[in-house]
């Protein structure tokens, strides 16, 4: 790609932003037999509490693998990265459970909802997961889909939702923890225009009242509804800002 333009960081822009994500020349090399392929080829990047960024790349730049760096499913080859202050690099599985279920709230395109438990049940589960008392956590769960208008269902199976209403009840069992950040792989990804539209409007609320959104996404006109795009070529940021930047040279 011969266009690498990388604006100011957001997070420079607005010094008063503490940095919940810190990633400092970050490799992620695979072996492939006699050959190497960078996954992730020195990346750095950082993220500050209450931004809305959408990572967005083709099949095969990098973007999955950076993702699954941030969200603490994998750790880099080297380099370091830091959530919340935390330094994740070379944190044994355990720890990085721990970290998954305290400070990140996962939405995935095709939701991951358990198909025999109710709503609730679903929402519950990451509580359950953290040892929360029953009673809190039921309490907890309800919050969270009453947040996202679906309290009056909360004895369904996800089975009885139409798709956009299970992406909500996804998005309830990610905020239940109260993470500090939410970590969305291409949410949009199995829904119909309309119903992609309301789950990017409430992305776009969930953003306004303070939380830490970063979506993952192929799909450039799913990034222009984020504050700042980052994309990624070939394991490497080739660019950094903006929206109104991003729009203007696609």
């Amino acid at each position: 790609m011969e266009v690498v333009l990388v604006a100011a960081k957001v997070g420079e822009k607005n010094g008063s932003q503490k940095p919940l994500i810190q990633l400092k020349e970050i490799y992620k090399i695979y072996e492939m037999g006699s050959q190497q392929v960078r996954a992730s080829d020195g990346v750095s990047l950082t993220i500050c509490q209450g931004e809305f960024v959408a990572i967005v790349g083709k099949s095969g730049s990098g973007k999955s693998t950076l993702m699954n760096i941030i969200g603490a499913l994998d750790v880099p080859t080297k380099g370091e990265y830091l959530l919340g202050g935390e330094d994740t690099s070379r944190m044994s599985d355990d720890e990085l459970a721990d970290i998954r279920n305290e400070m990140i709230g996962f939405i995935f395109q095709q939701y991951n909802l358990l198909p025999k438990l109710n709503l609730l049940e679903n929402v519950e589960l990451p509580l359950l997961y953290a040892g929360m008392p029953a009673e809190k956590r039921r309490e907890r769960a309800m919050e969270s889909l009453k947040r996202v208008g679906l309290e009056d269902k909360w004895k369904n199976l996800p089975k009885q939702l139409s798709g956009g209403q299970q992406q909500r009840v996804s998005i309830a069992r990610a905020l239940a923890g109260n993470p500090s950040l939410i970590l969305a792989d291409e949410p949009t990804g199995a829904l119909d225009s309309r119903t992609s539209r309301e789950v990017l409007d409430f992305l776009k609320e969930l953003n306004e009242e303070g939380n830490t959104i970063v979506i993952i996404t192929h799909d450039s006109s799913i990034a222009l509804e984020a504050k700042r795009v980052v994309r990624v070529h070939d394991g490497k940021i080739n660019f950094d800002g903006d929206v109104n930047e991003y729009a203007a040279i696609l």
